[in-house]
């Protein structure tokens, strides 16, 4: 090994995980949600030009979990069992729908910002709107372009509300990609996903 290349390595190692820790800091705080802004905005607050050696998304969600663990305490705890409290109430309502949870609520990085995201299986989506409509649930549409695998993706419509203060956002797929979860954009892997059943269970306290 060339004298110098292990310091040179270790300097670029610490530089990686001292953005990862700011931008985690910036996601959990500020609820920035796209995780390239975040590493690139944290690499302008470090005063780091080279945006080259920025942190992969993984590392990123490693340092997110460590900012909880080390600032969120107890708070955090009680916040994400309250947020799944209402993620079980907004699948239980939509049960029609073959509801998932997905994201920051189900893997255990929700912070104050976060939304409970759902996915939603049907071949009506018009039936979740008339839905949301016969209930007096005003919503905002829009769409989500998520990767069915590393070659195709697909734009699929978006609903989204707010029910007790917290922001619920449903991603309405066809009824045959239920078996199918999209990849996660931080490991490109299948997306963690959780019937309104294994939620439950998941809240179940631990036993001795």
């Amino acid at each position: 090994m060339p004298p110098g290349s292990r310091t040179s390595h270790q300097a670029a190692t610490e530089t990686r995980w001292r953005v990862a820790v700011e931008a985690a800091r910036l996601i959990s705080e500020n609820g920035l949600r796209d995780y390239r802004m975040a590493k690139e905005k944290a690499a302008a607050l470090l005063g780091l030009i080279d945006s080259r050696g920025l942190p992969s998304n993984s590392e990123v969600e490693q340092a997110l979990r460590e900012h909880q663990r080390l600032f969120g305490g107890e708070g955090h705890a009680r916040h994400l069992n309250e947020l799944r409290k209402q993620a079980c109430q907004a699948m239980t309502f939509l049960a029609a729908f073959e509801p998932r949870l997905v994201g920051a609520v189900l893997d255990g990085t929700a912070d104050r910002h976060s939304a409970i995201c759902l996915h939603l299986y049907t071949d009506q989506p018009q039936a979740v709107m008339v839905m949301l409509g016969e209930r007096g649930i005003d919503h905002e549409d829009g769409t989500r372009r998520l990767r069915l695998d590393h070659v195709t993706s697909r734009e699929f419509p978006v609903l989204r509300f707010v029910a007790g203060g917290t922001g619920i956002d449903l991603t309405v797929l066809p009824y045959d990609l239920l078996r199918q979860a999209p990849l996660d954009r931080v490991t490109e892997k299948p997306m963690q996903r959780a019937t309104l059943t294994a939620l439950k269970v998941l809240m179940e306290p631990a036993s001795d």
